[in-house]
């Protein structure tokens, strides 16, 4: 039994070698599902890369599990061969409660660990972002097994960069130091699922009538807009409206379509809506921050992290496109792309949906011409954007023209935001859009 300091996270109960000799053959051990943290108590069990009576290695994917947030590996902590596996594809899996048994191989360490031991901020279901106050660090996190080998190899472990949750370090971080390991780190315990470019995109089933009632479990995307919803409902909105001419977006758009093939990167419109809103956000800051959970402080956020709404196939889910102010608008395309095709086939990841600063939602690539968004608590400020409509107006000379033009409707906290703020805001937006020249002389 080790004797650790209280404050060492996650807190180990015990660690104990066992050896194939003692048993006939090897320990058996429930591995169990660890906390994957921001509350979530329970996942949705999509897919088993293993069966019973396989044999599995450390860092092996063992399944893909489901939260209400997004798409997350489970990988083997242990050597050894699959006896049982706790739960079919769609079950729900509690946290802290096993997911398979493994029979270990000879010499393979068991450790014991405290579930939810890893705490995290508060944050919003989409797109949530930190709010803590700047400055805060955490400890360096390794098992006593990695202290261990780090120990007998003369291995400072504050200089090792740790991949694994929460920045633990893990065996394979210091074997990577010591230039035993040389390729990329390899998935952790929970580490976002990679898309293979060979998976089917799931589809909607044809909408068919009911013959009785049918009971519906609320899981997944759906449960996270519950929550975010929810919280949604503590904010007092402020709204604000203006229409934009998209006359120069709609040529620069079909200018930049004949490069599409050459660079493997399609281009939409939203790409731009992106860049000129991260442009103005750069001129407010306001508009991209978020409040302490206390109200005590207001946090102006560096990086630009725009969420978009997105319809899959398992309900509304927000990812977002990282560091845009840094990006030109083929890079933005490309993010967008991925982060689409990834929707379909349900696979965000969770670092995709997480960090967001500021959401656009573009009802219009379904039809609406408005809406009325509503924000993703803690960030501040959300546009909806309507269809792009080619409609009649009136010129100073009472001439009747007709222009492109898409309606941008804002919704922003009251509380940190005002009115007048919200309309330079959405006025220096459309002065992007409306005078590319202005956007391109911007640009940095």
């Amino acid at each position: 039994m080790f004797l650790l300091r209280q404050s060492l996270a996650p807190r180990l109960i015990s660690v104990r070698r066992l050896h194939a000799s003692s048993l006939l053959n090897g320990p058996l051990v429930p591995f169990k599902l660890a906390d994957i943290g921001e509350g979530i108590a329970e996942v949705q069990v999509k897919e088993w890369y293993i069966k019973e009576g396989d044999r599995v290695h450390q860092f092996d994917n063992i399944c893909e599990v489901q939260s209400d947030k997004a798409a997350v590996s489970i990988t083997s902590r242990y050597d050894g061969i699959v006896k049982k596996l706790y739960y079919k594809v769609d079950d729900v899996a509690k946290v802290g409660k096993p997911l398979i048994d493994i029979e270990l191989s000879d010499g393979e360490e068991i450790l014991e660990t405290e579930a939810n031991v890893v705490p995290e901020s508060a944050s919003s279901v989409y797109g949530s972002i930190s709010c803590e106050v700047p400055g805060t660090q955490n400890k360096k996190l390794a098992t006593p097994a990695v202290r261990r080998a780090a120990m007998e190899n003369k291995v400072d472990l504050s200089t090792v960069d740790g991949t694994g949750k929460g920045g633990r370090v893990l065996k394979e971080d210091v074997m990577r130091s010591l230039g035993q390991i040389t390729k990329d780190p390899t998935p952790t315990s929970f580490t976002p699922h990679v898309r293979s470019d060979s998976a089917q995109t799931p589809k909607k089933s044809p909408l068919q009538p009911l013959k009785e009632d049918q009971v519906v479990p609320v899981r997944g995307y759906a449960r996270a807009m519950v929550k975010s919803m929810s919280e949604a409902l503590k904010i007092p909105h402020l709204g604000y409206n203006d229409e934009v001419n998209m006359d120069k977006v709609i040529e620069l758009r079909n200018l930049l379509k004949k490069q599409e093939q050459e660079r493997g990167i399609k281009m939409s419109y939203m790409p731009m809506f992106i860049k000129a809103a991260s442009m103005a956000l750069t001129k407010f800051p306001m508009i991209n921050s978020c409040a302490h959970e206390k109200f005590e402080n207001i946090i102006y956020k560096a990086s630009h992290n725009i969420c978009f709404a997105m319809d899959t196939p398992g309900g509304l889910v927000v990812p977002n496109i990282k560091n845009c102010e840094q990006r030109n608008l083929w890079e933005i395309a490309a993010e967008l792309n991925r982060l689409i095709e990834a929707g379909k086939r349900q696979k965000i990841s969770k670092e995709d949906i997480t960090g967001g600063t500021f959401t656009l939602s573009n009802i219009g690539a379904i039809g609406g011409t408005s809406v009325n968004p509503i924000i993703f608590a803690p960030q501040v400020a959300i546009a909806g954007l309507g269809k792009i409509q080619n409609l009649p107006r009136v010129d100073g000379n009472g001439q009747v023209y007709t222009t492109h033009l898409v309606e941008v409707s804002w919704a922003a906290d009251h509380r940190v935001v005002d009115g007048a703020t919200v309309a330079r805001f959405s006025n220096l937006f459309k002065v992007y859009l409306e005078n590319l020249e202005i956007m391109i002389a911007d640009m940095r």
